[in-house]
């Protein structure tokens, strides 16, 4: 039976509040199974969307990574779009003091420090705040629901940001829908909510498992391969070694003008061999403003479903840190969120001084990571929430 999403299931049906006016948080990744814009779907199925919302990269999905993002009209509707990730983050009830329900459709990709998550949850403590009816169509998490695959860190609280909000892990195995239900309860944030959920989904399967094309959530994920490695290539944003950006291979690739390929690739390999493959590949970057062959290494993952992206990431940062100890630096990274980039590691992992512990020795370190990376209670607490068995 074919996987149908939320938006695919309320195009079929017909709410009572369905003529009310709807605000609509989404962007161009948000599509039906059979390809369509969710806007443009459910606009020409008559619900009465009046005012249009965008998260991080804005209604089109193409918008730079931690760039702000304008209000505009968009192009496909002819509706305004207010910005969440502009000037604010949280619709005001200027906002929506013409709208009575708030929808929620933008594809996520399982990871804490992906931001769309987090607009969400603004968009549920207005729905709270305004009193507001919120209704959030649901959508498989491409890296599965198997929890026996969550990673770590949960979020210390005090490290809270744009890339974490509420304690949860890197990469937790839920479904926005699954996520909204527990953040309503357990925040206490207590908005009139509901989930429309998707048709034949099981928590065992990945995105491989759909039978539907990949749509880029953002412009750096273009692909399941790039979805699959960032959870921990992403901790490199921090450093002065380049994920890629910009090129057919961001989030698949680790690169920079000092690396020893040869000494990198070998025990690199040697350690992860049973997880990915590891190859010389050179790719060209913009460099200011000029393309400039740059050499690094693709990695390909060989087994998704059993695949531990934060584990290997830590693995591999380590190793190129402790390499070059001369040339690999940490580094601020600027964004609309962050604008001095400070702190980065750490509101990526959730933890205090997380450059610090990479001074440890191997083995010191490793301990001390797997045991950060391991979350026991995780399942445990979702269990009410959980829309999948």
């Amino acid at each position: 039976m074919s996987l149908q999403f939320g938006i695919d299931i309320l195009l079929n049906s017909e709410p009572n509040w369905k003529n009310k006016p709807i605000a609509f948080l989404t962007n161009d990744a948000a599509t039906t199974s059979t390809g369509e814009k969710s806007r443009k779907a459910l606009i020409t199925k008559g619900f009465n969307i009046v005012k249009l919302f965008s998260p991080e990269h804005g209604i089109n999905s193409k918008g730079l990574d931690g760039a702000k993002m304008d209000n505009e009209i968009d192009a496909i509707t002819g509706l305004p779009i207010i910005s969440l990730y502009g000037e604010k983050f949280a619709p005001t009830l200027q906002d929506l003091q013409d709208v009575e329900i708030l929808i929620f459709d933008v594809p996520d990709v399982g990871v804490r420090f992906y931001t769309y998550l987090w607009s969400m949850t603004y968009w549920l403590e207005a729905a709270a705040q305004f009193k507001k009816q919120i209704i959030i169509l649901d959508r498989p998490n491409p890296l599965g629901g198997n929890f026996q695959m969550v990673e770590g860190p949960i979020l210390e609280i005090n490290l809270k940001s744009f890339l974490g909000r509420f304690p949860i892990p890197i990469k937790h195995q839920c479904t926005i829908g699954e996520l909204a239900q527990y953040f309503n309860e357990v925040e206490n944030i207590k908005a009139p909510l509901e989930v429309v959920a998707c048709k034949n989904l099981n928590r065992e399967q990945l995105f491989y498992d759909w039978n539907k094309p990949w749509v880029a959530t953002s412009p750096a994920i273009q692909n399941i391969e790039a979805c699959l490695l960032y959870p921990g290539l992403c901790l490199f944003e921090a450093t002065n070694v380049s994920i890629g950006r910009g090129s057919a291979y961001s989030f698949e690739w680790i690169g920079a003008s000092w690396f020893n390929l040869p000494a990198i690739t070998m025990v690199g390999q040697n350690i992860l061999r049973e997880d990915i493959k590891m190859e010389s590949l050179p790719i060209k970057l913009l460099i200011d403003g000029t393309l400039i062959q740059h050499k690094g290494i693709r990695i390909k993952v060989l087994d998704p479903y059993h695949f531990n992206p934060v584990l290997n990431g830590l693995l591999l940062l380590k190793l190129v840190k402790d390499i070059h100890p001369q040339d690999f630096k940490w580094i601020p990274y600027p964004t609309n969120v962050n604008p001095t980039g400070e702190n980065h590691l750490s509101l990526l992992l959730g933890i205090e001084n997380a450059e610090e512990l990479f001074n440890l020795p191997l083995k010191e370190w490793l301990s001390k990571m797997l045991q950060l990376l391991k979350v026991t209670y995780w399942e445990k607490d979702m269990e009410p929430y959980l829309i999948y068995k």
